[in-house]
């Protein structure tokens, strides 16, 4: 249920709906399937179209462009039950409704809205989210991808990587450069690319630590064309605020998946402890255990607190650069340690591949690297906070 302190968009009546109906999905279809989805490093077609049904393409995209409407702080409560599973479920409709969809939402033309975002909220095109490249990750000042202007049509080259679902894509949304930095501004714009345009290469599925059925690949862009219904925003000075405010936002729902995949190591590991046994009593007993899963207690409650505050304060326009930064920071490396915490308890059952905290300890890893590492987070942190404190001198 919804932190009562989180005042929603969409009626409370008809959000708790969309949650238990998560949760119920979460729990009775997905979870059953956890071992068949990391085997076949697939999500099954079945499972897929579910979720077309239920809207979850879209939860994030606004009701009049077909989506379900959900704001910042109904979104963090959907990924909590999300996170609860193998997060490759919310990662095949993740960039749909956030770092992908939300560039559109927040910063295309009504036209390219149309255009788009109906077709994303259902499901019948997925949105990828292209920035991060060889020698451009967190940081997207760095980009080498080059947007040169030719008569009527824009020329994209350059190299993506680690891009999630370009796979499946049937859109990408690219940032690239279209001239050097300078005193008007960084020079990064962003461009809605079709997956099956001239030019565009999508290579072979990364194999990964973790996150099996989550899929990513890198994309090559060798003389794509576009034209000017391409740029996002009509404005060649869009892309870097675009990426930086689709970024923030994204790290609040990176913080309340990782509530929910710690909440569900710390459930995993208490039956553990309450049913396990050694020598005849059942591992809970052990002072010490105990004390891991107090620990484990403990970072859950505080993450929870922290991803509610954020999102709080994202609604209000408080604070949408610290706050997001602080709950991803804290969270994703929260989850590791439960993680960690998790396997411990299960002692050598724990390493084992068919058991859950196996694959919640690797599926976590990712989460302190994507939508900006944990030191991208402390540098926003730390010089934002010093920064402030130098304006008020």
């Amino acid at each position: 249920m919804a932190d009562p302190a989180i005042t929603p968009e969409v009626g409370d009546h008809d959000f708790r709906d969309i949650l238990e109906a998560t949760r119920e999905f979460v729990r009775s279809v997905v979870m059953p399937r956890e071992l068949e989805i990391m085997n076949a490093n697939r999500i099954p077609d079945d499972i897929r179209e579910q979720t077309k049904a239920m809207g979850l393409f879209g939860y994030a995209i606004p009701q009049q462009w077909g989506g379900l409407g959900l704001n910042i702080a109904q979104d963090v409560e959907l990924a909590m039950e999300l996170g609860y599973t193998t997060l490759a479920l919310r990662s095949m409709f993740g960039t749909n409704n956030g770092i992908a969809g939300q560039v559109l939402v927040g910063f295309g033309t009504e036209d390219q809205k149309a255009r788009w975002l109906g077709d994303i909220a259902s499901g019948d095109v997925v949105a990828s989210f292209a920035l991060t490249e060889p020698g451009a990750g967190s940081n997207p000042a760095g980009l080498r991808t080059k947007a040169i202007r030719d008569g009527d049509t824009w020329v994209i080259s350059g190299s993506k990587q680690y891009i999630t679902n370009a796979p499946t894509a049937n859109l990408f949304i690219v940032f690239a450069r279209t001239r050097p930095a300078d005193d008007d501004g960084p020079g990064i714009a962003v461009f809605l690319v079709p997956a099956d345009a001239a030019g565009v290469e999508v290579g072979a599925k990364d194999a990964k630590m973790g996150q099996e059925g989550a899929w990513t690949a890198d994309v090559s862009l060798d003389g794509v064309r576009v034209g000017d219904d391409a740029l996002v925003g009509g404005a060649v000075d869009v892309g870097y605020r675009a990426a930086m405010t689709s970024l923030a936002r994204g790290r609040i729902h990176i913080a309340a998946l990782s509530v929910g995949a710690a909440q569900r190591a710390l459930d995993e590991s208490v039956s553990y402890a309450a049913t396990a046994t050694q020598g005849g009593t059942p591992i809970g007993t052990f002072q010490l255990v105990q004390a891991m899963i107090a620990d484990m207690q403990t970072g859950v409650m505080a993450g929870r607190a922290l991803v509610h505050d954020a999102a709080r304060m994202w609604l209000t326009d408080e604070d949408r650069r610290i706050a997001p930064s602080t709950a991803k920071l804290f969270c994703t490396e929260m989850v590791g340690r439960v993680a960690d915490l998790a396997v411990q308890v299960h002692g050598g059952a724990g390493y084992m591949r068919d058991v859950p905290v196996e694959r919640i300890y690797r599926d976590v890893r990712l989460l302190r690297l994507y939508e900006g590492t944990s030191e991208i987070q402390r540098l926003i942190i730390g010089g934002g906070l010093v920064k402030a404190a130098q304006r008020k001198v």
